[in-house]
């Protein structure tokens, strides 16, 4: 039985440390989240969904940082599941690294019916770099932020139609997602594909987002986010809402 009001979270982290710093991750994402007034658990492994225990069943809002190719159908599966039953996911960066293992893509397409799409490639101009990230205001998951420059990789993707795009990056002559939500069942799902090491997670833009990202999928209400989210310090004593 749950004895507080507020959501709770669980930041998971999954697969291997040789591109990304997983435990770096888990510690950056616990922290965001927590500044956002979510209490935040700290796991390993997409295997808990599989049975949950407690924590696992009874947290509100996954916060996911997978790096690696490999994801059991059955945990695919059991995470969609729960999500579809009104948990709300947030799935940040090489979350979705689908199609690349054995099985390819039929493997994965449970994952890829969940998150709603897919990493590509880096793209024609490198693999990361500085960038702009153009923000459409209007959703309780942006409506408090503004356009941000931000240094991460740069990541092409193919999603699924029906995602609401919310932010994204110039790439060639065109544009590429960087944000996006969509529903999942009585679930609500956020992907963003920033969030490559510290430098974007040190970002005070890039954390604005996981939070307002983290509430909106826990089913926080939509006019108490901005008091949720924009009361953490920028660190120069002022808030982003309040004329910085």
């Amino acid at each position: 039985m749950k004895l507080r009001s507020s959501p709770a979270a669980m930041v998971i982290v999954d697969g291997t440390d040789i591109h990304h710093d997983l435990i770096g991750a888990a510690l950056a994402l616990q922290e965001i989240v927590v500044e956002a007034g979510i209490p935040a658990a700290r796991a390993v492994g997409m295997d808990r969904f599989d049975d949950p225990m407690p924590a696992t069943a009874e947290a509100d809002v996954y916060v996911v940082y997978r790096s690696g190719i490999t994801f059991d159908p059955r945990q695919q599966k059991a995470l969609s599941d729960l999500v579809a039953g009104g948990k709300g996911l947030v799935a940040l960066h090489a979350s979705n690294l689908f199609g690349f293992g054995d099985g390819g893509m039929e493997a994965d397409r449970e994952a890829f019916a969940l998150v709603g799409s897919r990493y590509v490639s880096h793209g024609d101009e490198g693999s990361e770099g500085r960038f702009e990230v153009k923000v459409r205001e209007g959703h309780p998951v942006t409506r408090h932020l503004g356009d941000f420059a931000i240094d991460d990789e740069f990541y092409v993707l193919e999603y699924a139609p029906g995602v609401e795009v919310l932010a994204e990056r110039p790439a060639g002559t065109g544009t590429e997602p960087v944000a996006y939500v969509r529903d999942h069942g009585a679930g609500r799902v956020c992907y963003i594909a920033l969030g490559h090491d510290s430098r974007a997670w040190g970002n005070p833009w890039f954390r604005q987002l996981v939070r307002q990202a983290t509430l909106w999928a826990a089913g926080v209400p939509d006019e108490e986010i901005a008091s949720w989210s924009t009361r953490w310090p920028l660190g120069n004593g002022r808030k982003i809402g309040d004329g910085a």
